[in-house]
């Protein structure tokens, strides 16, 4: 064999080696990508997980590992996690690690396998409203219906997962009697067929899949998202448009465009930017936000009123359309304003004689008679006196009384000129007459 025969054949042998050695790692190296489920369950939480399943399926990963550890959240935005892990092709774990509280134990039970650390815990799944309280019954058995659902689809006893979420289920060996939720521990799950197994760490987890020479991959939130979730967390939206509120209220007061106008603005637009990159809202909320501002400048120019009211209600309407809980909009407006005008009050009635801040924006003068300030000489010193009409009295008119030329009102009859009057009231600048009686 030639020594060219010898090198071109080396190089093709090499050529089909680096080819196909990708193939073959990745082959006996499957991928798994994991992905954490932490903190409160709400919008921007969903739009995370969409974006992780998303590369999962593009890159044909072989598992997903959901790390959940989660008190719970948003029952809409757990639908949405729900809904797209079910429907990825891509075989899903929720690996709880710690708790799957309330709606994170909807999102496990939607997993094909559950695996749980020792001492972690899942249930306790009541939907509470946004003030606090436990929901009502319409949103209690959609919850309840969905918790069952949950556990059908694989293979698990639905009775426990509706006592995760309905307190008149008795299950006193699982420590949930009548009155109580039912919340797993580790063993518990196991024992009801609700996990597949307890594993103390990830990699013992790998192990147990058997994929413990997988390529594993960690998915993390972005940057944009870990604003998102913080922004339309149920707790900041009420203090984002609370802000917006007072810096709105407080620049009325202020000349010209200032500091506090400035920090209004920009809370409003947080909101809209936290659910924008959720995926809660579209760009029309923020045209339609836009229009309302627009409006409410033009109303500067245009009296009557209207057009400002039609702007104020675009930029409510904008708020609601932003999000997916009108109810909890609705309380955070109610909170925001109420704390406004609260604000305006005290900046007046408090603040605004002893803060320099507050000398500059609203007016503390006053013109008062302490001061010599009056509207009018009350002329108390012509009752009683008589004169006489220059000019008809119909009924008011001209007459001189006292040597002086007054602008003075008849009680209401006409009074004829060169009439002899007599002055009867006088009322600040009103002098009132009336004809005399000549004896």
């Amino acid at each position: 064999m030639s020594a060219r025969l010898w090198v071109g054949l080396t190089t093709l042998s090499a050529l089909l080696v680096l080819f196909l050695l990708p193939n073959f790692v990745s082959a006996k190296n499957e991928l798994v990508y994991v992905v954490p489920i932490e903190e409160t369950v709400e919008d921007g939480l969903s739009s995370f997980i969409d974006r992780a399943l998303d590369k999962a399926e593009e890159d044909q990963a072989k598992l997903v590992i959901f790390e959940v550890n989660t008190p719970g959240g948003r029952v809409d935005s757990a639908a949405k996690i729900a809904k797209r892990m079910t429907s990825s092709k891509v075989e899903s774990v929720a690996f709880v690690n710690n708790e799957a509280l309330s709606a994170g134990a909807y999102i496990s039970l939607n997993a094909d396998k559950i695996y749980m650390v020792p001492n972690s815990t899942m249930g306790a799944a009541a939907v509470i409203n946004s003030a606090g309280n436990t929901a009502g019954k319409k949103a209690q058995s959609y919850w309840t219906a969905a918790m069952r659902t949950a556990a059908e689809q694989n293979n698990r006893n639905p009775l426990y997962a509706q006592a995760m979420a309905d307190e008149d289920i008795d299950l006193p060996e699982y420590g949930a009697e009548k009155g109580k939720l039912l919340t797993f521990t580790a063993s518990q799950a196991l024992k009801a067929g609700y996990s597949e197994g307890t594993v103390g760490n990830q990699e013992e987890l790998l192990t147990k899949l058997g994929l413990e020479d997988a390529d594993v991959r960690y998915i993390d939130e972005s940057l944009a998202e870990k604003v998102a979730r913080f922004l339309t967390n149920p707790l900041i939206i009420p203090i984002l448009l609370t802000i917006a509120a007072i810096g709105i209220v407080v620049e009325l007061f202020s000349p010209g465009f200032g500091i506090p106008g400035f920090v209004g603005i920009t809370a409003l637009l947080l909101y809209f930017y936290g659910h924008l990159i959720a995926g809660a809202a579209g760009y029309e909320t923020i045209v339609l936000f836009v229009l309302g501002v627009i409006l409410c400048l033009l109303e500067l120019f245009v009296p009557g009123g209207i057009v400002g009211l039609l702007g104020f209600g675009a930029i409510i309407g904008s708020l609601f359309m932003a999000s997916d809980d009108p109810v909890l909009i609705g309380i955070s407006l109610l909170i925001a304003i109420t704390i406004a005008v609260l604000a305006a009050i005290l900046m007046v009635k408090v603040f605004g004689k002893n803060m320099k801040f507050f000398r500059k924006i609203i007016l503390t003068d006053s013109t008062n008679k302490e001061q010599g300030y009056v509207s009018n000489v009350t002329r108390v010193d012509l009752l009683g006196l008589t004169g006489k009409t220059m000019t008809d009295l119909r009924p008011a008119g001209t007459a001189i009384v006292g040597n002086e030329r007054l602008d003075v009102v008849s009680e209401g009859s006409f009074i004829k000129r060169d009439s002899l009057i007599e002055v009867v009231k006088v009322e600040g600048s009103r002098i009132v007459v009336r004809e005399a009686k000549i004896i």
